[in-house]
């Protein structure tokens, strides 16, 4: 069973930066691919960004691009995601998501393992 455990939100005035990590607490994370997903409050779970399995693939949701990076390292068994200018509307709890396949869109309902959050908040 996959246990999926983020870390490195926090409070951020706007304009500035945080890094997420996922680690993974297999033996290895080489097959499955990551999405990153966030809510806020009294909206639905969004996707954020995915990177696929061997971390060739990439995809971010028109609201990050140019302003998130999704990014693995499969030797640490973590996925990350560098958060730069960021805005009070990116405030929301962040999840990471995998599923073992290779893809890069990450949809929600294919996600099979959820961390259990952590909180960012953009705010002044």
């Amino acid at each position: 069973q996959l246990q999926l455990v983020e870390s490195g939100g926090g409070l951020v005035q706007p304009g500035g930066s945080l890094r997420l990590s996922c680690a993974a607490s297999l033996s290895t994370l080489d097959y499955y691919s990551v999405g990153w997903f966030r809510q806020a409050p009294g909206k639905e779970r969004e996707g954020v960004s995915c990177i696929s399995s061997s971390g060739g693939d990439t995809n971010y949701a028109d609201s990050v691009k140019g302003r998130f990076t999704i990014s693995r390292d499969n030797a640490k068994k973590t996925v990350y995601l560098q958060m730069n200018g960021l805005k009070p509307e990116d405030t929301g709890v962040y999840y990471c998501a995998a599923v073992r396949m290779y893809t890069n869109m990450c949809r929600r309902i294919d996600m099979d393992y959820w961390g259990k959050g952590t909180l960012v908040t953009v705010s002044s």
